[in-house]
Protein backbone atom coordinates (compact mmCIF):
# COMPACT_ATOMS: atom_id res chain seq x y z
CA UNK A 1 0.00 0.00 0.00
CA UNK A 2 1.81 3.40 -0.79
CA UNK A 3 2.14 6.22 1.29
CA UNK A 4 0.29 9.01 0.77
CA UNK A 5 2.08 12.48 0.70
CA UNK A 6 0.68 14.85 3.81
CA UNK A 7 2.70 17.42 2.59
CA UNK A 8 -0.10 17.39 -0.49
CA UNK A 9 -3.01 16.42 1.76
CA UNK A 10 -2.22 19.35 4.11
CA UNK A 11 -1.88 21.71 1.23
CA UNK A 12 -4.97 20.36 -0.34
CA UNK A 13 -6.69 20.75 2.96
CA UNK A 14 -5.93 24.38 3.71
CA UNK A 15 -6.43 25.21 0.23
CA UNK A 16 -10.18 24.10 0.90
CA UNK A 17 -10.61 25.46 3.38
CA UNK A 18 -9.49 28.99 2.25
CA UNK A 19 -11.86 28.78 -0.45
CA UNK A 20 -14.77 27.61 2.26
CA UNK A 21 -13.41 30.87 3.94
CA UNK A 22 -13.64 33.80 0.73
CA UNK A 23 -17.17 32.38 0.03
CA UNK A 24 -18.60 32.70 3.41
CA UNK A 25 -16.91 36.19 3.44
CA UNK A 26 -18.02 37.50 0.14
CA UNK A 27 -21.76 36.08 0.89
CA UNK A 28 -21.82 37.88 4.06
CA UNK A 29 -20.65 40.99 2.55
CA UNK A 30 -23.21 40.81 -0.16
CA UNK A 31 -25.97 40.42 2.36
CA UNK A 32 -24.81 42.86 4.68
CA UNK A 33 -24.59 45.04 1.67
CA UNK A 34 -28.06 44.98 1.00
CA UNK A 35 -29.53 44.94 4.21
CA UNK A 36 -27.45 48.25 4.13
CA UNK A 37 -29.47 49.61 1.34
CA UNK A 38 -32.75 48.40 1.70
CA UNK A 39 -32.01 49.95 5.91
CA UNK A 40 -30.79 53.54 3.84
CA UNK A 41 -33.73 53.76 2.06
CA UNK A 42 -36.18 53.33 4.74
CA UNK A 43 -34.89 56.07 6.71
CA UNK A 44 -34.51 58.46 3.87
CA UNK A 45 -38.62 57.81 3.66
CA UNK A 46 -38.68 58.35 7.25
CA UNK A 47 -37.46 61.41 6.64
CA UNK A 48 -33.70 61.30 7.94
CA UNK A 49 -31.26 63.64 5.92
CA UNK A 50 -28.02 62.15 4.22
CA UNK A 51 -26.05 63.30 6.74
CA UNK A 52 -28.03 61.58 9.57
CA UNK A 53 -28.50 58.26 7.67
CA UNK A 54 -24.54 58.05 7.39
CA UNK A 55 -24.15 58.42 10.71
CA UNK A 56 -26.81 55.88 11.58
CA UNK A 57 -25.79 53.37 9.24
CA UNK A 58 -21.89 53.95 10.10
CA UNK A 59 -20.82 54.96 6.06
CA UNK A 60 -20.07 57.70 4.41
CA UNK A 61 -22.39 60.94 3.26
CA UNK A 62 -21.30 59.70 -0.61
CA UNK A 63 -22.01 56.25 -0.33
CA UNK A 64 -25.05 57.42 1.25
CA UNK A 65 -26.06 59.24 -1.76
CA UNK A 66 -25.05 56.88 -4.39
CA UNK A 67 -27.46 54.26 -2.74
CA UNK A 68 -30.70 56.51 -2.25
CA UNK A 69 -29.46 57.58 -6.50
CA UNK A 70 -29.34 53.95 -8.20
CA UNK A 71 -32.15 52.34 -6.38
CA UNK A 72 -32.66 48.48 -4.44
CA UNK A 73 -31.43 46.51 -7.36
CA UNK A 74 -32.63 43.13 -6.94
CA UNK A 75 -29.74 40.77 -8.38
CA UNK A 76 -30.29 38.59 -11.28
CA UNK A 77 -28.92 35.48 -12.18
CA UNK A 78 -28.35 34.44 -16.00
CA UNK A 79 -27.68 31.02 -17.16
CA UNK A 80 -24.59 29.60 -16.94
CA UNK A 81 -22.45 29.72 -19.81
CA UNK A 82 -22.19 26.44 -21.52
CA UNK A 83 -18.78 24.38 -21.04
CA UNK A 84 -17.29 22.71 -23.70
CA UNK A 85 -17.72 18.82 -23.61
CA UNK A 86 -15.72 16.10 -25.13
CA UNK A 87 -18.93 15.38 -26.79
CA UNK A 88 -19.59 18.35 -28.71
CA UNK A 89 -17.57 17.05 -31.83
CA UNK A 90 -19.98 14.48 -32.24
CA UNK A 91 -23.29 15.22 -31.61
CA UNK A 92 -23.98 15.73 -35.16
CA UNK A 93 -23.02 12.39 -36.03
CA UNK A 94 -24.91 10.83 -32.79
CA UNK A 95 -28.18 12.29 -33.35
CA UNK A 96 -28.16 11.25 -37.08
CA UNK A 97 -27.56 7.45 -35.83
CA UNK A 98 -30.52 7.65 -33.32
CA UNK A 99 -32.84 9.25 -35.76
CA UNK A 100 -32.05 6.93 -38.47
CA UNK A 101 -31.84 3.56 -36.16
CA UNK A 102 -33.57 4.30 -32.72
CA UNK A 103 -33.00 0.97 -31.37
CA UNK A 104 -28.73 0.80 -31.52
CA UNK A 105 -27.09 0.89 -27.83
CA UNK A 106 -25.63 3.25 -26.39
CA UNK A 107 -22.32 0.92 -25.90
CA UNK A 108 -22.76 0.14 -29.61
CA UNK A 109 -22.63 4.28 -30.45
CA UNK A 110 -19.87 4.75 -27.29
CA UNK A 111 -17.67 2.05 -29.59
CA UNK A 112 -18.24 4.03 -33.12
CA UNK A 113 -17.07 7.41 -31.48
CA UNK A 114 -14.22 6.15 -29.02
CA UNK A 115 -13.01 4.72 -32.72
CA UNK A 116 -13.30 8.50 -34.05
CA UNK A 117 -11.29 10.10 -31.28
CA UNK A 118 -13.68 10.52 -28.13
CA UNK A 119 -12.19 10.21 -25.04
CA UNK A 120 -15.46 10.67 -22.72
CA UNK A 121 -16.82 7.84 -20.67
CA UNK A 122 -20.09 6.31 -21.00
CA UNK A 123 -21.71 8.39 -18.18
CA UNK A 124 -21.30 11.32 -20.29
CA UNK A 125 -23.16 9.87 -22.90
CA UNK A 126 -26.06 8.64 -21.58
CA UNK A 127 -27.60 11.67 -20.93
CA UNK A 128 -26.95 13.21 -24.06
CA UNK A 129 -28.45 9.66 -25.62
CA UNK A 130 -31.81 9.64 -23.33
CA UNK A 131 -32.58 13.39 -24.83
CA UNK A 132 -32.32 11.88 -28.53
CA UNK A 133 -34.26 8.71 -28.23
CA UNK A 134 -37.76 9.21 -28.89
CA UNK A 135 -40.45 8.19 -25.61
CA UNK A 136 -41.37 5.01 -25.86
CA UNK A 137 -45.25 4.89 -25.28
CA UNK A 138 -46.66 1.50 -24.21
CA UNK A 139 -49.93 0.52 -26.45
CA UNK A 140 -53.22 0.80 -25.17
CA UNK A 141 -54.47 -2.49 -23.65
CA UNK A 142 -57.20 -3.53 -25.76
CA UNK A 143 -60.36 -5.35 -23.40
CA UNK A 144 -60.95 -8.93 -24.64
CA UNK A 145 -64.82 -9.29 -23.70
CA UNK A 146 -65.67 -13.09 -22.93
CA UNK A 147 -68.62 -15.10 -25.02
CA UNK A 148 -71.00 -16.08 -22.51
CA UNK A 149 -70.09 -20.05 -21.25
CA UNK A 150 -66.37 -19.57 -22.48
CA UNK A 151 -64.19 -18.69 -19.60
CA UNK A 152 -63.44 -18.95 -16.17
CA UNK A 153 -60.54 -17.07 -14.53
CA UNK A 154 -59.54 -19.09 -10.97
CA UNK A 155 -56.71 -17.87 -9.05
CA UNK A 156 -55.52 -17.76 -5.03
CA UNK A 157 -54.83 -14.72 -2.94
CA UNK A 158 -53.50 -14.64 0.34
CA UNK A 159 -55.03 -13.52 3.64
CA UNK A 160 -53.97 -13.24 7.21
CA UNK A 161 -56.83 -13.36 10.08
CA UNK A 162 -56.74 -13.29 13.83
CA UNK A 163 -59.76 -15.21 14.57
CA UNK A 164 -61.66 -14.82 17.89
CA UNK A 165 -62.05 -18.39 19.19
CA UNK A 166 -57.74 -18.28 18.86
CA UNK A 167 -56.97 -14.59 20.36
CA UNK A 168 -53.33 -13.87 19.39
CA UNK A 169 -52.79 -16.47 16.81
CA UNK A 170 -52.94 -15.03 13.30
CA UNK A 171 -53.48 -17.21 10.88
CA UNK A 172 -52.76 -17.37 6.57
CA UNK A 173 -55.58 -18.56 4.51
CA UNK A 174 -55.80 -18.20 1.10
CA UNK A 175 -59.53 -17.46 -0.97
CA UNK A 176 -59.81 -19.48 -3.91
CA UNK A 177 -62.09 -17.52 -6.39
CA UNK A 178 -63.97 -18.41 -9.85
CA UNK A 179 -64.91 -15.63 -11.60
CA UNK A 180 -67.20 -15.95 -15.22
CA UNK A 181 -65.78 -14.45 -18.21
CA UNK A 182 -68.60 -13.18 -19.13
CA UNK A 183 -70.76 -11.53 -16.59
CA UNK A 184 -68.15 -11.60 -13.71
CA UNK A 185 -70.33 -13.53 -11.54
CA UNK A 186 -68.47 -14.57 -8.34
CA UNK A 187 -67.91 -17.38 -6.49
CA UNK A 188 -65.32 -17.86 -3.61
CA UNK A 189 -63.88 -19.85 -0.12
CA UNK A 190 -61.65 -19.50 2.14
CA UNK A 191 -59.12 -22.55 2.65
CA UNK A 192 -56.51 -23.51 4.64
CA UNK A 193 -54.23 -25.07 2.20
CA UNK A 194 -53.73 -24.90 -1.67
CA UNK A 195 -53.22 -28.75 -2.11
CA UNK A 196 -54.82 -30.35 -4.83
CA UNK A 197 -57.73 -32.00 -3.43
CA UNK A 198 -58.61 -28.82 -1.83
CA UNK A 199 -58.46 -26.69 -5.27
CA UNK A 200 -60.70 -30.33 -6.54
CA UNK A 201 -63.13 -29.67 -3.76
CA UNK A 202 -63.18 -26.04 -4.49
CA UNK A 203 -63.50 -27.16 -8.79
CA UNK A 204 -66.62 -29.08 -7.75
CA UNK A 205 -68.73 -26.57 -5.36
CA UNK A 206 -68.75 -23.66 -7.56
CA UNK A 207 -69.57 -25.97 -10.42
CA UNK A 208 -72.34 -26.77 -8.03
CA UNK A 209 -72.79 -23.10 -7.12
CA UNK A 210 -73.03 -22.20 -10.89
CA UNK A 211 -74.90 -24.70 -12.08
CA UNK A 212 -73.00 -25.81 -14.77
CA UNK A 213 -69.27 -25.32 -16.15
CA UNK A 214 -67.54 -23.22 -18.84
CA UNK A 215 -65.69 -24.52 -21.52
CA UNK A 216 -62.24 -23.67 -20.47
CA UNK A 217 -60.40 -22.13 -17.37
CA UNK A 218 -57.67 -20.13 -17.19
CA UNK A 219 -54.95 -20.25 -14.53
CA UNK A 220 -52.31 -18.06 -13.30
CA UNK A 221 -49.49 -20.74 -13.43
CA UNK A 222 -50.78 -22.23 -9.88
CA UNK A 223 -48.94 -24.74 -8.84
CA UNK A 224 -51.76 -27.68 -8.79
CA UNK A 225 -52.61 -26.86 -12.12
CA UNK A 226 -49.95 -26.31 -14.23
CA UNK A 227 -46.63 -28.46 -13.98
CA UNK A 228 -44.30 -27.06 -16.46
CA UNK A 229 -43.68 -25.70 -19.52
CA UNK A 230 -40.84 -27.24 -22.51
CA UNK A 231 -39.02 -24.90 -24.85
CA UNK A 232 -41.81 -25.60 -27.65
CA UNK A 233 -44.44 -23.36 -25.55
CA UNK A 234 -46.45 -27.02 -24.65
CA UNK A 235 -47.76 -27.00 -21.13
CA UNK A 236 -48.04 -29.52 -19.07
CA UNK A 237 -50.74 -30.06 -16.69
CA UNK A 238 -51.63 -31.83 -13.64
CA UNK A 239 -53.26 -35.21 -14.43
CA UNK A 240 -56.06 -35.32 -11.53
CA UNK A 241 -57.23 -31.63 -12.41
CA UNK A 242 -57.34 -32.59 -16.31
CA UNK A 243 -59.18 -35.30 -15.10
CA UNK A 244 -61.34 -33.39 -13.03
CA UNK A 245 -62.30 -30.78 -15.78
CA UNK A 246 -62.90 -33.44 -18.48
CA UNK A 247 -65.78 -34.86 -16.34
CA UNK A 248 -67.31 -31.25 -16.26
CA UNK A 249 -66.36 -31.14 -20.21
CA UNK A 250 -63.80 -28.29 -19.29
CA UNK A 251 -60.66 -27.47 -20.56
CA UNK A 252 -57.69 -26.29 -18.62
CA UNK A 253 -55.48 -23.24 -20.19
CA UNK A 254 -52.93 -21.21 -18.67
CA UNK A 255 -52.57 -17.72 -18.94
CA UNK A 256 -49.39 -16.45 -20.56
CA UNK A 257 -46.20 -15.56 -18.43
CA UNK A 258 -45.56 -11.96 -17.28
CA UNK A 259 -48.75 -10.93 -18.36
CA UNK A 260 -51.12 -9.62 -15.69
CA UNK A 261 -53.74 -8.37 -18.73
CA UNK A 262 -54.79 -11.61 -19.12
CA UNK A 263 -55.82 -12.75 -15.70
CA UNK A 264 -57.30 -9.13 -14.94
CA UNK A 265 -61.46 -10.30 -14.37
CA UNK A 266 -60.07 -12.60 -11.66
CA UNK A 267 -57.22 -10.30 -10.16
CA UNK A 268 -59.08 -7.02 -9.77
CA UNK A 269 -61.88 -8.88 -7.41
CA UNK A 270 -59.37 -9.32 -4.98
CA UNK A 271 -59.12 -6.09 -3.94
CA UNK A 272 -62.23 -5.12 -4.23
CA UNK A 273 -63.51 -8.21 -1.58
CA UNK A 274 -60.33 -7.11 0.60
CA UNK A 275 -61.16 -3.21 0.79
CA UNK A 276 -64.83 -4.28 0.83
CA UNK A 277 -65.95 -7.23 2.95
CA UNK A 278 -62.60 -8.67 4.50
CA UNK A 279 -61.36 -5.51 6.39
CA UNK A 280 -62.70 -4.42 9.38
CA UNK A 281 -64.58 -7.51 10.64
CA UNK A 282 -64.09 -10.27 12.95
CA UNK A 283 -64.16 -14.10 12.48
CA UNK A 284 -64.70 -17.18 14.59
CA UNK A 285 -62.93 -19.64 12.69
CA UNK A 286 -62.97 -20.44 8.94
CA UNK A 287 -66.27 -21.85 8.83
CA UNK A 288 -67.78 -18.43 9.54
CA UNK A 289 -65.09 -16.46 7.51
CA UNK A 290 -66.94 -18.66 4.77
CA UNK A 291 -70.26 -17.84 6.09
CA UNK A 292 -70.09 -14.40 5.88
CA UNK A 293 -68.18 -13.88 2.80
CA UNK A 294 -71.07 -16.38 1.06
CA UNK A 295 -73.75 -13.59 2.54
CA UNK A 296 -71.92 -10.69 1.26
CA UNK A 297 -71.27 -12.04 -2.37
CA UNK A 298 -75.05 -12.95 -2.42
CA UNK A 299 -76.41 -9.57 -1.55
CA UNK A 300 -73.52 -7.40 -1.94
CA UNK A 301 -71.13 -8.31 -4.74
CA UNK A 302 -73.12 -10.32 -7.62
CA UNK A 303 -76.06 -8.24 -7.52
CA UNK A 304 -73.97 -4.32 -7.61
CA UNK A 305 -73.53 -2.78 -11.25
CA UNK A 306 -70.02 -4.06 -12.42
CA UNK A 307 -67.37 -1.10 -12.89
CA UNK A 308 -66.47 -2.19 -15.81
CA UNK A 309 -69.33 -4.06 -18.13
CA UNK A 310 -72.16 -1.12 -16.31
CA UNK A 311 -74.55 -4.38 -15.71
CA UNK A 312 -75.72 -5.85 -12.52
CA UNK A 313 -73.88 -8.96 -13.06
CA UNK A 314 -76.43 -11.48 -11.55
CA UNK A 315 -78.85 -9.91 -14.41
CA UNK A 316 -75.66 -10.76 -16.84
CA UNK A 317 -75.24 -14.31 -15.22
CA UNK A 318 -78.93 -14.87 -15.83
CA UNK A 319 -78.10 -14.69 -19.88
CA UNK A 320 -74.71 -16.33 -19.52
CA UNK A 321 -75.90 -19.53 -17.81
CA UNK A 322 -77.99 -21.19 -20.74
CA UNK A 323 -74.56 -21.01 -22.47
CA UNK A 324 -72.74 -22.70 -19.99
CA UNK A 325 -72.30 -26.81 -20.04
CA UNK A 326 -75.20 -28.72 -17.82
CA UNK A 327 -73.54 -30.61 -15.03
CA UNK A 328 -73.31 -34.35 -15.44
CA UNK A 329 -75.12 -36.86 -14.11
CA UNK A 330 -72.98 -38.44 -12.22
CA UNK A 331 -70.70 -36.73 -9.46
CA UNK A 332 -67.08 -36.79 -9.54
CA UNK A 333 -65.31 -39.57 -7.51
CA UNK A 334 -61.95 -39.84 -8.11
CA UNK A 335 -60.27 -41.63 -5.45
CA UNK A 336 -56.38 -41.58 -4.38
CA UNK A 337 -55.40 -44.91 -2.72
CA UNK A 338 -52.42 -44.61 0.02
CA UNK A 339 -51.58 -46.66 3.28
CA UNK A 340 -51.35 -45.62 6.27
CA UNK A 341 -50.44 -46.65 9.75
CA UNK A 342 -52.35 -46.63 13.18
CA UNK A 343 -50.98 -44.58 15.89
CA UNK A 344 -51.38 -46.16 19.29
CA UNK A 345 -54.39 -43.36 19.89
CA UNK A 346 -55.80 -44.56 17.31
CA UNK A 347 -55.52 -42.05 14.36
CA UNK A 348 -54.55 -42.12 10.56
CA UNK A 349 -52.91 -39.29 9.18
CA UNK A 350 -54.27 -37.64 6.19
CA UNK A 351 -52.84 -34.94 4.67
CA UNK A 352 -51.50 -33.04 7.93
CA UNK A 353 -54.58 -34.08 9.78
CA UNK A 354 -55.58 -37.02 11.77
CA UNK A 355 -58.87 -39.20 11.48
CA UNK A 356 -59.97 -41.92 13.81
CA UNK A 357 -60.26 -45.51 13.48
CA UNK A 358 -62.64 -48.12 15.66
CA UNK A 359 -61.33 -49.17 18.60
CA UNK A 360 -61.58 -53.17 17.04
CA UNK A 361 -59.09 -52.43 14.75
CA UNK A 362 -56.69 -55.46 14.68
CA UNK A 363 -53.89 -54.26 11.79
CA UNK A 364 -51.13 -51.56 12.61
CA UNK A 365 -51.36 -50.63 8.85
CA UNK A 366 -54.93 -49.54 7.12
CA UNK A 367 -55.88 -48.55 3.30
CA UNK A 368 -57.03 -44.99 3.16
CA UNK A 369 -59.17 -43.73 0.04
CA UNK A 370 -58.64 -40.16 -0.35
CA UNK A 371 -61.91 -38.56 -2.06
CA UNK A 372 -62.53 -35.21 -3.32
CA UNK A 373 -64.57 -34.73 -0.22
CA UNK A 374 -64.35 -38.00 2.33
CA UNK A 375 -62.02 -40.01 3.75
CA UNK A 376 -62.67 -43.88 3.81
CA UNK A 377 -60.71 -46.45 5.94
CA UNK A 378 -60.49 -49.85 5.31
CA UNK A 379 -59.08 -53.08 6.87
CA UNK A 380 -58.95 -56.10 4.57
CA UNK A 381 -61.30 -54.93 2.50
CA UNK A 382 -63.79 -53.93 4.78
CA UNK A 383 -64.94 -50.08 4.98
CA UNK A 384 -63.92 -49.64 8.95
CA UNK A 385 -64.58 -45.36 9.08
CA UNK A 386 -65.31 -42.55 6.99
CA UNK A 387 -64.91 -39.31 7.49
CA UNK A 388 -65.66 -35.61 5.77
CA UNK A 389 -62.26 -33.96 4.62
CA UNK A 390 -60.38 -31.18 7.21
CA UNK A 391 -59.75 -28.06 6.31
CA UNK A 392 -56.09 -26.98 7.07
CA UNK A 393 -53.35 -29.28 9.10
CA UNK A 394 -52.78 -30.28 12.42
CA UNK A 395 -56.89 -31.12 13.05
CA UNK A 396 -58.28 -34.13 14.61
CA UNK A 397 -61.79 -35.86 14.44
CA UNK A 398 -62.71 -38.72 16.47
CA UNK A 399 -65.91 -40.50 15.56
CA UNK A 400 -68.19 -40.93 19.21
CA UNK A 401 -68.82 -44.70 17.97
CA UNK A 402 -65.27 -45.45 17.71
CA UNK A 403 -64.41 -44.77 21.55
CA UNK A 404 -66.77 -47.54 23.46
CA UNK A 405 -66.97 -46.74 27.25
CA UNK A 406 -64.51 -48.86 29.12
CA UNK A 407 -66.39 -52.44 30.76
CA UNK A 408 -66.89 -52.88 34.37
CA UNK A 409 -64.20 -54.43 36.02
CA UNK A 410 -65.76 -57.83 37.31
CA UNK A 411 -65.80 -58.70 41.12
CA UNK A 412 -63.68 -61.24 42.17
CA UNK A 413 -65.73 -64.47 42.86
CA UNK A 414 -65.05 -65.55 46.78
CA UNK A 415 -63.43 -68.95 46.84
CA UNK A 416 -65.48 -71.73 48.28
CA UNK A 417 -62.54 -73.40 50.34
CA UNK A 418 -61.44 -70.21 52.02
CA UNK A 419 -63.89 -69.85 55.44
CA UNK A 420 -65.29 -66.56 56.59
CA UNK A 421 -63.89 -65.84 60.01
CA UNK A 422 -64.48 -62.87 62.22
CA UNK A 423 -61.97 -60.18 62.93
CA UNK A 424 -61.41 -61.17 66.89
CA UNK A 425 -59.58 -64.67 65.34
CA UNK A 426 -57.35 -62.69 63.13
CA UNK A 427 -56.41 -60.45 66.37
CA UNK A 428 -55.43 -63.56 68.45
CA UNK A 429 -53.73 -65.14 65.38
CA UNK A 430 -51.52 -61.59 65.74
CA UNK A 431 -51.07 -61.34 69.33
CA UNK A 432 -49.98 -65.58 69.25
CA UNK A 433 -47.46 -64.66 66.31
CA UNK A 434 -46.31 -61.65 68.38
CA UNK A 435 -45.56 -63.58 71.98
CA UNK A 436 -43.56 -65.55 69.94
CA UNK A 437 -46.38 -68.60 70.46
CA UNK A 438 -46.34 -71.84 67.68
CA UNK A 439 -47.05 -70.35 64.33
Amino acid sequence: MPIPNFKYLELALSREAGLMLWLKRNWSSQVKGLREIVLIHDLRRQGLSISAIARKVGSDRKTVRKYLEQGVEVPSYGPRPLQGSFLDPYRDYLTERVRAFPDLSGRRLLREIKAMGYEGSYSTLKPFLRELRPARRAPFAVRFETPPGKQAQVDFAEFKVEFTDEPGVVRKVWLFSLVLGHSRWLWGRFVSSQNLQTVMRCHIAAFAAIGGAPEEILYDRMKTAVIGEDEAGIVTYNASLVALLNHYGCAPKACKPYRAQTKGKVERPFRYIRQDFFLARTFRNIDDLNAQFDVWRCEIANPRVHATTERVVDEAFAEEKPALKPLPAIPYSAVLTVERRVSHEGMVSVDGNYYSVPETTRKRTVEVQNLVDEIRIFEDGVCIAHHPVLEGRNRRRVDPTHRNAPPPRKTQEKLADVPYRSLAFYDAVGQRLAAGGPR
